[in-house]
């Protein structure tokens, strides 16, 4: 499924396009223009990503934001390029891990909605309530009953969550055939990447066709004017990072919060009879 192009304008967020690329005819050289170009897009779009936190936070705002996608599509990275520079307290990151025997028994979207956002907070779901018509469709975790009645009611319940103020954007990360299989390769030889690989892993790659078909279905089905899926192309793993990035920014109606500087004025007196304390102290030797 293609994009679907926003007709809304925003004003504090215009969102340009990259300048063609360098390539002069030294690879090594074309390789670290390249890079600088891409650090010195994310640093302005970490800029930007100030600026709506600090929006988020004046308004009371709440987002939710969805990421799926193939196994090695690269969720991880785009999640670490939008949040390693704001509040963990604002931009909230869950990852849910296999439901406990007692969740099993619950509504099936009750664990996700225990985490959905509060006035003021952006939560970022690394996989969400579509397990069900992925993983656990594919792996046979969810009898067809189960996975049908999930794709029967997520627009709908997408419609309630939309409807009680909160903002919910959808991403799915995908990556060709050929390009999974050099990551998962790569994570195999290296082993600062091996955790990485898990057996599930080993079994989506076995099962690429399946997943395929069970993902085609997802986003048709659950694709909808208040919470549509926006596909996001990853076999250039630093370009699926500013170009969701940049999306993202342009989904949110976000202004610039003028900041009111502090003041640090003058440090107090050192008082009167204060001594170091004398004790031993353990320093961390260097080494480096």
């Amino acid at each position: 499924m293609m994009p679907k192009k926003s007709d809304k304008k925003h004003k504090a967020n215009p969102v340009q396009d990259l300048p063609d690329a360098i390539t002069p005819e030294d690879p090594m050289a074309q390789k670290k223009a390249e890079k600088k170009r891409y650090e010195k897009e994310l640093e302005r779009l970490h800029v930007e990503l100030a600026y709506l936190q600090s929006w988020v936070k004046a308004t009371g705002a709440r987002i939710i934001v969805v990421f799926e996608g193939r196994d090695a599509a690269g969720k991880g990275g785009v999640i670490k390029a939008l949040t390693e520079r704001v509040s963990p307290r604002v931009f909230r990151v869950t990852a849910l891990p296999a439901p406990s025997d007692r969740e099993k028994t619950q509504m099936f979207f009750q664990r996700y909605m225990a985490h959905f956002p509060a006035a003021g907070e952006i939560v970022i779901f690394d996989r969400s309530w579509y397990n069900r018509a992925g993983v656990d469709r594919v792996m046979g975790f969810a009898s067809p009953e189960k996975v049908e009645h999930f794709l029967k009611l997520a627009t709908p319940v997408e419609k309630t969550i939309v409807d009680s103020g909160i903002q919910l954007i959808k991403y799915f990360l995908d990556v060709d055939m050929d390009e999974q299989d050099k990551r998962f390769r790569e994570r195999i030889d290296n082993p600062v990447k091996q955790w990485k690989l898990s057996p599930m892993d080993v079994e989506s790659y076995r099962k690429w066709w399946e997943y395929s078909a069970a993902y085609d279905e997802m986003i048709s089905r659950s694709d909808s004017e208040w919470a549509p899926w926006w596909v996001v192309p990853s076999n250039d793993k630093k370009r699926a990072r500013i170009n969701c990035i940049t999306h993202l920014l342009s989904q949110i109606p976000y202004e610039r919060i003028p900041y009111d500087k502090p003041k640090l004025g003058k440090r107090a007196a050192k008082p009167e009879g204060y001594r170091e304390s004398g004790l031993a102290r353990n320093v961390v030797p260097d080494v480096f």
